[in-house]
């Protein structure tokens, strides 16, 4: 655990740029891209969810999760509107290769469980913090380009929120080290995925 009153010396490293051909996916089935974004946004509140009923004992964490679960469901909320104002139905949630291949790099034992499980929590909402920019950035003046710029911040604070409570919950000296590896994998997934109409 940190100790009290100390200064954050972590802070998120750099992502690898996400390829430039994701963001023509995207604008080319905006339809499907938000089929796929209102299930990531439930199943981010799932995983918030899930993390406070394995840490009951951790008053901060269990508190900061509840509060996740509800700003998830909340944005879950709103792209079901854009959905429903386009006509559109939510699809059935499908698997996420990449959230399966960041998952995969939680270490056993709990040393590192619940550093990884944060660390991971963190690089996933720093990548949508990136790609919900990118969209805002090429959606023209209105609504949905406001929608998308507040779901950029909002994913930067969720990054910033996983990462110190990595420090608050974990060996501190562990965070840094963990986190550019983490970083590193990331880009080699990312890399290796195809460039399709979704979030992930």
């Amino acid at each position: 655990m940190a100790e009290a009153g100390r200064p954050p010396t972590e802070r998120m490293p750099q992502l690898a740029p996400t390829p430039p051909g994701w963001i023509d996916a995207v604008l080319g089935d905006f339809d499907g891209f938000l089929q796929d974004h209102a299930s990531c946004e439930k199943k981010a509140a799932g995983m918030a969810l899930k993390m406070a009923s394995h840490y009951p004992d951790k008053p901060v964490l269990l508190n900061a999760m509840a509060d996740l679960a509800v700003e998830e469901m909340s944005h879950y909320r709103e792209v079901i509107r854009l959905l429903t104002r386009r006509g559109i139905a939510p699809a059935p949630d499908a698997k996420d290769p990449y959230i399966a291949a960041m998952n995969r790099q939680v270490r056993r034992g709990s040393a590192c469980f619940l550093l990884d499980r944060l660390l991971i929590a963190a690089v996933v909402e720093t990548r949508g913090c990136e790609r919900f920019g990118l969209i805002a950035e090429a959606l023209p003046d209105g609504a949905e380009r406001r929608f998308f710029a507040a779901l950029n911040e909002s994913e930067r604070r969720h990054g910033e929120l996983f990462l110190e409570l990595a420090r608050q919950h974990c060996d501190p000296d562990a965070v840094a080290p963990r986190i550019e590896a983490l970083a590193r994998i990331e880009a080699e997934i990312v890399a290796a995925l195809p460039l399709l109409p979704r979030l992930h």
